[in-house]
């Protein structure tokens, strides 16, 4: 998102970004408001705290779906793409604020960290400190311990931190590098940028052995909840993004040069694939006296991984 905001990025300049924020509000209300009117009229309303779950994206697999789909450099995977992040990020604050520890209530004050660790990465930023590993062991620290002791998930800490790490000056686009092969040989690229290429192993590795240990369950736990979670983010997502973008885009908010309302479409249901965030969020809402619902919503997220055929089909339906 940060990069996305440079100059050549696909959110400068920021009049370009409405029509994707818009979206991304209808990819998290679309699935929310679609799963309450699903346990109201089917009498389950004791499911009802796992209302985030649909609200993700997987970004890995939508990017995969999206390129196989449209074709490598059609401009909605990069609406995909911002959308998926922002919903994802989304998804991860709904967790940090709705999904806390009920025997540790939520403390504010200790909130002022955060703020303490944000204004010494704007000091380190106008000092022009370029090791990024400063900012993050000293800032964000900070953070992370404002969220931890506020009971809030400080597994959003750097979220707080990464904005101020100095950047290059423009961006090439989404998961693109200007130079692959100079970066191998010579750390040249801005702060932001080595702390990318830094982490993204570690990350990679870290989120297969999630998903691979969280969605192991077996098919014979499929319920109730499976097919609503399923229906709201495949259904919900589709007409959630199709309504707000549409609508954006009659009010003057144009989407991305290219992009049909048919290719919004496909990629609402491609956006409904969720699985890894999906997973996390089914973990926190159903645990305790509601475990035995965890298994089934797991199902739900991962049937979503069918939003691929789906969205394939529509797009050789109508293009």
């Amino acid at each position: 998102i940060v990069e996305s905001f440079l100059k050549g990025g696909a959110l400068n300049p920021v009049r370009k970004a409405i029509n994707h924020l818009l979206a991304t509000i209808g990819g998290v209300a679309g699935p929310v408001l679609l799963f309450f009117f699903l346990t109201a009229q089917l009498g389950v309303t004791e499911l009802n705290n796992g209302w985030a779950i649909p609200t993700a994206t997987d970004i890995a697999l939508a990017w995969l779906a999206a390129k196989v789909i449209f074709g490598p450099s059609h401009p909605a995977i990069n609406f995909l793409l911002l959308l998926a992040i922002v919903d994802d990020a989304i998804g991860l604050g709904i967790i940090a604020i709705f999904y806390g520890d009920p025997t540790h209530p939520t403390n504010p004050f200790q909130l002022l960290w955060i703020l303490g660790g944000m204004a010494l990465a704007l000091g380190l930023r106008k000092a022009n400190v370029q090791q990024w590993p400063i900012y993050i062991f000293g800032p964000g620290i900070l953070s992370w311990y404002g969220l931890f002791s506020a009971h809030l998930h400080p597994a959003l800490a750097l979220v707080f931190v990464v904005p101020f790490l100095p950047s290059a000056k423009k961006d090439p686009g989404l998961f693109v590098e200007e130079d692959d092969e100079t970066f191998a040989k010579v750390k040249h690229h801005s702060p932001l940028d080595n702390f990318e290429h830094f982490f993204k192993g570690i990350v990679d590795f870290g989120l297969f052995f999630f998903a691979f240990a969280n969605a192991g369950v077996a098919f014979s736990s499929v319920g109730t909840i499976t097919w609503i979670i399923f229906a709201s983010l495949i259904v919900g997502k589709t007409i959630g993004i199709s309504f707000f973008s549409l609508v954006g885009a009659k009010l003057g908010f144009p989407l991305p040069e290219g992009m049909k309302p048919s290719h919004v479409i496909t990629t609402g249901i491609i956006a409904g694939i969720g699985l890894t965030v999906a997973l996390f969020v089914c973990g926190a809402a159903y645990n305790g006296a509601t475990m035995a619902f965890q298994g089934p919503a797991k199902m739900g997220a991962l049937f979503s991984g069918f939003g691929f055929f789906i969205a394939w089909i529509v797009a050789k339906l109508f293009g």
